[in-house]
């Protein structure tokens, strides 16, 4: 089996959700001896943002690969006749995002460090998970709606919060972090997804190591499948 680790938090050696991530790394490999693992650090070497050239050419590729149909198919078609131009920048950056998918697309389970960031994810994140949103190879659509293409995949979030945002916390309604992760990888189909959180690491110490030893206590009981 193959995992990819994720990091995302710009706070370095003093970060919750890279402690918690690689522990969760950590405690898979001793309950899966022989478990490749890739990592990621998307704080140290970010995959591009999107920009319009790299839409076009990201649109292109998938289109001159034939996974993209339908009625985007047809605007990229279109597009390519009319004789659009593709950028030298534009296609390198397309490299980039595709081999952030392909590393996706390889692995059987993915294990993510989120941190919180006024009130949702880091934008170094939200740049990856944009890498992954590619019509015919992690999603289609259908005569029948949206179709998500990657349900084979476990996801674990390492998620750590400065407050509280939990179901229980009156700032729940505030919480664009995990509810964006869920929505997204169940849109791309996947409904084994597990989050590990710390809370409230930024009011005091007292409570930083609380969360800490919950989050590491849940871990520690964390199974592969």
């Amino acid at each position: 089996m193959k995992l990819l680790h994720i990091d995302s938090s710009i706070s370095g050696a003093q970060s919750v959700s890279r402690q918690l991530s690689a522990s969760v790394v950590i405690r898979l490999k001793d309950t899966l001896p022989g478990l490749g693992v890739s990592y990621r650090d998307l704080a140290a070497e970010p995959v591009p943002h999107q920009s319009p050239a790299t839409r076009f050419a990201k649109l292109k590729s998938l289109y001159e690969a034939g996974v993209l149909a339908g009625e985007m198919g047809e605007v990229v078609a279109a597009a390519m006749q009319d004789g659009a131009p593709v950028d030298t920048s534009a296609q390198d950056e397309v490299a980039a995002t595709s081999v952030a998918l392909d590393e996706f697309l390889t692995a059987d389970i993915v294990v993510i460090g989120a941190p919180m960031y006024n009130f949702g994810i880091p934008s170094q994140l939200k740049a990856w998970i944009d890498c992954l949103a590619a019509p015919g190879k992690t999603f289609s659509y259908t005569a029948t709606g949206a179709k998500g293409l990657a349900g084979s995949k476990k996801v674990i979030v390492a998620s750590s919060r400065g407050g509280f945002y939990s179901a229980s916390s009156p700032m729940a309604f505030m919480d664009h972090q995990e509810t964006f992760l869920s929505s997204f990888f169940g849109f791309i189909g996947i409904t084994d997804i597990t989050f590990v959180r710390a809370e409230g690491v930024n009011t005091g110490p007292e409570q930083r190591q609380r969360a800490l030893e919950s989050a590491l206590a849940e871990i520690a009981l964390l199974k592969a499948a």
